[in-house]
């Protein structure tokens, strides 16, 4: 089965909203949204370079060595020489920077939570059965943006 166009543009709105409404009502000012995508990024692919980074944010150079430089001083990565070309470093998760990134996850999952009880239970059986089938599309473009 496959669906067309516009049911396919539905659905991507209705995942930002949903994603956006989350982290505003999770985070409030406590973390920047470009600095939890680096820290999902670190988290997901492991000690990057800061123009990795910015590919794979994505955004610009610029704003990723700012975000970097954001969480460095906050302590939650770190730089080291990278091993392959020991002139350049690259930017790794502290264990301040992975317990920051779980926590903002469980602020939104207890949002979410909240939020499921306006449904019917018919209704939140269906939402969780469908996550493995999301994990899986977020999986499969697994790239930088743009591609896979």
């Amino acid at each position: 089965m496959t669906i067309g166009d516009d049911a396919a543009l539905q659905l991507v709105i209705s995942l930002h909203r949903l994603t956006r409404s989350l982290r505003r009502s999770a985070t409030a000012d406590s973390v920047q949204l470009t600095h939890l995508a680096v820290l999902a990024l670190l988290t997901q692919r492991g000690p990057s370079r800061i123009g990795e980074i910015a590919q794979w944010v994505p955004c610009s150079q610029p704003t990723a060595t700012a975000a970097v430089l954001g969480l460095e001083s906050a302590g939650l990565v770190r730089r080291e020489a990278d091993p392959r070309d020991r002139r350049a470093s690259r930017v790794l998760l502290t264990e301040e920077g992975t317990a920051t990134l779980a926590n903002v996850a469980r602020g939104e999952a207890q949002v979410l939570a909240r939020r499921l009880t306006a449904l019917q239970p018919d209704e939140i059986r269906r939402l969780v059965e469908v996550e493995p089938l999301l994990r899986r599309l977020a999986e499969a473009g697994d790239g930088p943006a743009g591609g896979s």
